[in-house]
């Protein structure tokens, strides 16, 4: 299995560039609404991504969470 870190980070960098907003920065303390600019869309794609790469996702399990570093907690590490 991936580094679980370096999928959720490079998951959404990816995003980010997709949407013209490449610069922003992508750390474990970025707030997924806020600094990192996410939308209801953006969060669904976000999920999915998560969901191939590593099996599973908090958003199906009913878990909300505002940080990079909540999503990455999630998969226990």
């Amino acid at each position: 299995m991936a580094d679980t870190e370096t999928v959720v980070m490079g998951a959404l960098r990816s995003m980010l560039r997709r949407k013209k907003d490449g610069s922003k920065a992508v750390t474990v303390d970025a707030d997924l609404y806020g600094d990192l600019g996410l939308d209801s869309l953006d969060l669904a794609e976000f999920s999915a991504e998560l969901e191939d790469e590593l099996g599973s996702d908090p958003y199906s399990e009913g878990i909300v969470p505002r940080t990079v570093g909540e999503v990455i907690e999630f998969y226990g590490e």
